[in-house]
């Protein structure tokens, strides 16, 4: 293994805060692997931990096949996590929305040029991932329609499911949209947390990971399980949403197989404390997306659906 310090970051009140990268192997830029960019994203960081201790073991064992090299970075934005924000403090801006980069620009697209220079022109690019709502996933990979995306590569992870989605404008400022626009493989790993940390999924993705590199031939090391994946699509998923305010009580996990009219969770008045609503599942499917928070507005995405 070899550590580097990539760049740092200058903050305003703190000292600097380098941002670290862990290589492995040597010789054709083969996969990258991000962890953090957000100050919330803990999973994400701890996922990318257990892949260097990982990582650290199989070159120990001589495990990894020569010729070949890995780049983790397990954490983007730990100003932003010392303090406990999600989004860049100084002015509250995501740094993954700010990709490619550009040099001369705010801080954060300074972070994100800065990030891109280390990460561009290996072959395969792994995010470990969070979603814009507070809640928990099936574990599963997802990437963009891009001209460039690979499902069928997609695949090799072993996770259930594969989702694809048309990226919105807002999306083309992503790391994953612009690792493939130039011409990276790019995935995100999802799992069922972001600001706490699950050790079950975190192996989940771990194993996901090792699995893809040994089904390409990069390490030599055999994970168990893994799933014949189903690509999916995300406009093809049902949003359930709350049909009122008030305080949420989930009654269903992802992975769960719900029938139509089960009741999926319990809305209840958050001053009197009687019931409220339910909220029921329109069709036979799986729990795919589960809101995670105490507290629902009226008409909030509260679950996606897969329908079987």
């Amino acid at each position: 293994m070899r550590e580097e310090t990539l760049f740092c970051i200058k903050t305003p009140y703190r000292q600097e805060a380098p941002v670290k990268g862990f290589f492995f192997g040597s010789g054709e830029k083969t996969a990258c692997f991000v962890g953090s960019l957000r100050g919330n994203e803990i999973q994400q960081m701890f996922i990318a931990s257990q892949l260097i201790k990982k990582f650290q073991e199989l070159e120990a064992k001589g495990l990894l096949v020569p010729g070949y090299e890995f780049l983790v970075i397990p954490c983007v934005n730990s100003f932003s996590m010392n303090i406990g924000k999600r989004f860049w403090p100084v002015d509250n801006t995501d740094i993954n929305r700010m990709f490619p980069g550009y040099d001369l620009g705010e801080t954060t697209q300074r972070i994100a040029a800065a990030v891109f220079e280390h990460i561009k022109g290996y072959k395969f690019g792994i995010q470990f991932a969070c979603f814009y709502l507070a809640g928990d996933f099936i574990p599963h990979v997802r990437l963009m329609h891009t001209e460039f995306q690979n499902p069928e590569a997609a695949k090799k992870f072993g996770l259930p499911f594969v989702l694809c989605r048309e990226p919105s404008p807002i999306d083309t400022t992503t790391l994953n949209y612009n690792w493939q626009i130039f011409e990276t493989d790019a995935y995100s790993i999802y799992t069922r947390e972001t600001d706490s940390i699950d050790d079950a999924s975190a192996k989940i993705a771990v194993d996901a990971v090792l699995r893809f590199l040994n089904n390409q031939n990069y390490i030599n090391y055999r994970t168990f399980g893994g799933c014949k994946s189903i690509v999916i699509e995300e406009n093809a998923m049902i949003p359930v949403c709350s049909p009122n305010g008030g305080i949420f009580r989930r009654l269903y996990n992802p992975g769960d197989e719900v029938k139509c009219g089960d009741v999926l969770a319990l809305i209840y008045d958050p001053l009197r404390g009687d019931e409220k609503s339910k909220i029921t599942a329109p069709k036979d499917g799986i729990i795919f997306f589960c809101h995670k928070s105490p507290m629902v507005t009226e008409h909030q995405l509260c679950f996606f659906l897969q329908e079987r």
